[in-house]
């Protein structure tokens, strides 16, 4: 506990007094919130988004948005959703906050090159170091002025840019794909976008922002690592947005690592969000996973190991999932077998370092993980209290929160940063923890 005495703000862990059962509603997927966002900004008529995510990361982006010129009126609906209507309008210059959104960073660039005007972007100050030459340099390359190589940059307008064909290396992260794909239709010519370069990380995010073009009437024609989209309207209309499964994955792993049972309402049986992959994970640690149906609707059911069986450790490539990887380290790290997760060193420019956060922190609490080139490599070993870090990273919060729901004593020390994605989240799981 040496250290706690000097952050009295931090946040004490509860811990579970025995098998977690509890049913966690989930709000909006804030992946698909603010693509709804951005594509509603540039369609042809007004849209209406239902059920969208209210956190900091969605608030971001409607701010940015109205910086532009769109109208948005929303409206609370319940606990961190939102009920949106966003007209377009002829975008302007502006200048916009990014806080620590990569989605806001990378997805408004394309779309401030459609404005006459000047408009420049900042944010946090962690925000200056997340790597955006990618798409800076292709929008150069698609004839846009731009300042810059970080934030803060400014991009120069001057109306609609030619588009055409760009490749770029996004092995660093898909958010350069799908940047460049929820503009693209608006752009002259339309654009075709080649990925040259490493291993092609997060491939769901980018099937996801295809699925929502297509909904929208956009055509996209794919193939691997080339996307082209054919210049058109983008059509207004209603957006349903699914629960967000990866803010649902620490609450399921609250079950795996108390042999209780917890319940996840309207489960998607279709869903291009990488969160849905929590369920196979699970299912190879040694828990039961089951969709159980409820009318019309699903919920998804997952039960821990019985008591005494314990979580196996796993091996697994996560370059498609990496936003689980926070959770599923946590969950490693209390299992009976080493793991080893890799196809991740993308994770390096995420909020934080998080291969470097994640085999620190678990360290600290006496656990054994090692950092690998693409990785990470964890073996078991007993954990005890202590302070840890969320570098400001949300994820890394929730992390913390599922180890100390096992390990007396431990200690987060931002846990308000869970309002990036998932507003009110320690509320939820002090009332999870006390049933």
């Amino acid at each position: 506990m040496i250290g706690l005495v000097n952050n009295p703000q931090s946040w004490h862990a509860p811990v579970a007094r025995g098998p977690i059962e509890w049913t966690q509603p989930i709000p909006g997927s804030k992946s698909i919130t603010n693509r709804a966002f951005i594509l509603a900004a540039l369609a042809n008529r007004e849209s209406t988004i239902v059920d969208a995510l209210d956190s900091r990361d969605t608030r971001l982006m409607m701010g940015a948005l109205q910086e532009l010129g769109t109208h948005i009126e929303a409206t609370s609906t319940g606990p961190a959703l939102l009920r949106a209507r966003v007209r377009p309008a002829p975008f302007r210059s502006a200048t916009i906050d990014c806080g620590l959104a990569g989605t806001v960073m990378r997805f408004v660039p394309p779309i401030a090159a459609l404005t006459t005007g000047t408009v420049r972007f900042d944010g946090d100050l962690q925000a200056r170091q997340r790597p955006m030459a990618t798409i800076l340099d292709a929008l150069r390359e698609l004839g846009v002025s731009v300042v810059g190589e970080q934030l803060p940059f400014t991009v120069y307008a001057q109306g609609t840019p030619p588009g055409g064909t760009v490749s770029i290396d996004a092995s660093g992260s898909s958010q350069f794909v799908s940047g460049l794909l929820l503009a693209a239709a608006r752009y002259e010519h339309g654009m075709t976008i080649r990925h040259e370069g490493g291993r092609l990380p997060s491939l769901p995010h980018i099937d996801m922002t295809v699925d929502m073009l297509r909904q929208a009437g956009v055509t996209v024609q794919t193939e691997p690592n080339r996307w082209r989209v054919e210049p058109g309207e983008i059509e207004g209309r209603t957006w349903r947005v699914e629960p967000d499964l990866s803010n649902a994955t620490p609450f399921l792993a609250a079950a795996a690592v108390t042999g209780g049972t917890v319940r996840i309402p309207h489960w998607p049986v279709r869903t291009t969000q990488p969160g849905d992959a929590i369920r196979s994970i699970l299912e190879s640690m040694g828990c039961q996973v089951e969709l159980e149906a409820t009318g019309a609707d699903f919920t998804l059911a997952l039960s821990g190991p019985p008591a005494g069986m314990g979580l196996k450790g796993i091996r697994m490539d996560m370059s498609d999932i990496g936003e689980l990887t926070p959770t599923v380290a946590a969950l490693c790290a209390l299992a009976q077998t080493e793991s080893r997760l890799t196809g991740i060193a993308h994770l390096r420019g995420h909020e934080t370092d998080r291969l470097a956060a994640l085999s620190t922190e678990i360290n600290r609490l006496g656990g054994d993980c090692e950092e690998l080139p693409d990785g990470l490599a964890i073996r078991p070993a007993p954990l005890h209290g202590g302070l840890w870090h969320s570098y400001a990273d949300h994820r890394m919060a929730t992390a913390g929160a599922l180890l100390g729901l096992v390990t007396e004593g431990v200690h987060v020390d931002d846990i308000e940063t869970t309002s990036k994605t998932l507003p009110g989240f320690a509320h939820l799981w002090e009332q999870m923890v006390r049933g």
